[in-house]
């Protein structure tokens, strides 16, 4: 089939243009993947995939807004547990004033000496508990309430329970000469002592054991969050390396496209030729 020689119609031109222009539309694609790192980043270039991916990204910023409420509730329970070692040390030195305050052989000014230590000891342990305050919130004060702190992107609750510490400081009984002393360091007629120093030990273990499953909960949710990542990208994410040599070789094929399209510009004008 012969092909006919026109000055109005280029096929040749027509042809080379249509192949550089699918070139530089590859080429596009290629470049927007190599300067964003994704394969998928935006619907246009895979709807399916990109919906998927949007999916993925909102799940991460859940498991991200947990984690940062349970860093929170971390704060509050590093607090508490701060407070409650000051008071459990507290007790501790109570314990030895009342074995001072037991001794039979004091003067009466010595017992009232030790006495005020005691009411001075005791009233820095209340000091500890009003101070056990974080972001407003007090665990082991008198009327603090139980927490609820979100656990995962599911909504699942975790409950940090409120402990009376303060009732059962204001509880200890008042010795008023050696044998009451001596009665609180025994705890046989009079508990109160050791009821305050028991509470505080358990409150100690319990909110111990809340830090570890907080702490636990968010490398779970770190863990699951990173699991996301990598399913996402491997969902958008473009293989750099593929797409590099796409590049350099589209380029070569832009070069070639450009200079064949010149060419195909210039037949016309061998038409010249024929009128010499």
């Amino acid at each position: 089939m012969s092909v006919m020689n026109s000055i109005n119609t280029n096929s040749g031109a027509m042809i080379a243009l249509q192949n550089l222009n699918s070139t530089n539309s590859e080429l596009a694609s290629v470049q927007n993947r190599v300067s964003t790192g994704l394969r998928v980043a935006s619907a246009q270039d895979d709807g399916a995939s990109f919906a998927i991916a949007q999916g993925l990204r909102s799940d991460v910023k859940g498991i991200g807004a947990v984690n940062e409420q349970i860093s929170k509730a971390k704060g509050l329970v590093s607090t508490t547990i701060s407070s409650l070692s000051s008071v459990s040390d507290g007790l501790g030195d109570i314990r030895e004033t009342l074995t001072k305050m037991a001794d039979e052989n004091n003067s009466a000014e010595q017992f009232d000496q030790y006495k005020a230590d005691y009411d001075s000891q005791l009233a820095e342990l209340q000091n500890y508990v009003d101070n056990a305050e974080y972001n407003g919130t007090n665990l082991i004060d008198a009327g603090g309430a139980d927490v609820n702190v979100i656990a995962d992107s599911g909504g699942t609750q975790y409950t940090l329970a409120a402990v009376d510490i303060d009732a059962q400081l204001a509880g200890i009984s008042d010795p008023v000469d050696a044998a009451t002393a001596q009665g609180l360091i025994d705890g046989g007629t009079d508990t109160s002592f050791h009821d305050a120093v028991g509470a505080v030990n358990d409150a100690l273990n319990t909110f111990a054991g809340d830090d570890r499953r907080l702490t636990g909960q968010m490398e779970f949710n770190s863990k699951l969050s990173d699991a996301i990542e990598e399913g996402l990208g491997a969902t958008v994410d473009a293989d750099l390396a593929k797409e590099s040599a796409r590049l350099q070789s589209l380029q070569i094929k832009q070069q070639l496209g450009t200079q064949t399209l010149g060419i195909a510009n210039q037949s016309p004008q061998i038409l010249l030729s024929l009128f010499g």
